[in-house]
């Protein structure tokens, strides 16, 4: 059973996965011009009614690692079976969150091993979780795997071993552009920017090979260099991006879901540092 601490961490979840989709223009992802004549599938309006489905299960696996206590086998399974019983609300309330459920779910489960841990320890964390192999996961490879096989990808699976190495280029990235002077939303837009520079995103691979890849990494690339969205060469250069992904149909949303975990991890509260004791 779930605590009001399970549920706090759940809702601060949900709350970075919607103000993720609050963002626009977000290149090749859907925003809130999606309720219009720029339509997609899914659009905008059912990703955030599904985004609402998480939280029962983030809810449960926040609760499971505060029960287990430590990123053991037994905890790395319980996730499993949680996630996948979450998936299949999601899919019935819209779906579209298989990515940033993975990344939440183990980042949730981190934090409520170590409350108050610093945004490092919470990724470390979630590596030790992640190290563990699923042995209750279904045998057939998933879309994300057979692309990570096909190309040499880190895929989700390897980021979330890997430490998630662009979650925190994005708390980097948040931080930079909140110091610079940016407000919040571009602050955000330019740390989902800086994961679409370099991200390996399997989705991308999946729809545009090799080559889509490298061109919306580019493309990323061209805005940060630009100055970022604060400025307007890079504001320019952004729309430019965005309307040239969606005529595409590209879609990074392997980038989308890891800025979703730097938004949950970047709420998290900072652990005060303990005080330098008195000498003499």
């Amino acid at each position: 059973m779930s605590s009001r601490e399970d549920e706090a961490l759940a809702l601060a979840a949900v709350d970075a996965l919607t103000g993720q989709l609050a963002l626009a223009p977000k290149p090749g992802l859907p925003d809130p011009r999606d309720l219009g004549a720029r339509a997609t599938s899914p659009d905008h309006c059912s990703l955030r009614w599904s985004a609402k489905a998480l939280a029962p299960g983030l809810a449960a696996m926040a609760a499971a690692a505060r029960r287990t206590g430590e990123p053991s086998p037994q905890l790395r399974a319980e996730l499993g079976a949680i996630g996948r019983c979450t998936e299949h609300s999601v899919g019935l309330a819209g779906g579209g969150h298989r990515g940033a459920l993975w990344t939440l779910g183990l980042l949730v489960a981190a934090a409520a091993l170590d409350p108050g841990a610093r945004s490092k320890d919470v990724a470390t964390a979630a590596k030790k979780i992640a190290a563990h192999s699923d042995r209750r996961a279904p045998r057939r490879p998933s879309r994300g795997s057979s692309v990570s096989a096909k190309y040499g990808a880190a895929g989700a699976r390897g980021e979330a071993r890997a430490g998630f190495p662009h979650v925190r280029r994005a708390l980097d990235a948040l931080a930079a552009s909140r110091r610079a002077g940016a407000d919040e939303a571009e602050a955000r837009l330019d740390a989902l920017l800086t994961v679409m520079s370099t991200l390996q995103d399997t989705e991308l691979l999946y729809t545009a090979g090799p080559s889509g890849l490298r061109h919306v990494q580019a493309g990323a690339r061209v805005v940060l260099e630009a100055g970022g969205t604060t400025t307007h060469a890079g504001r320019e250069a952004l729309l430019a991006l965005d309307t040239d992904l969606h005529a595409r149909a590209w879609s990074p949303r392997g980038s989308a879901g890891l800025l979703a975990g730097a938004l949950f991890v970047d709420t998290l509260p900072v652990r005060a540092c303990p005080e330098r004791p008195d000498i003499g």
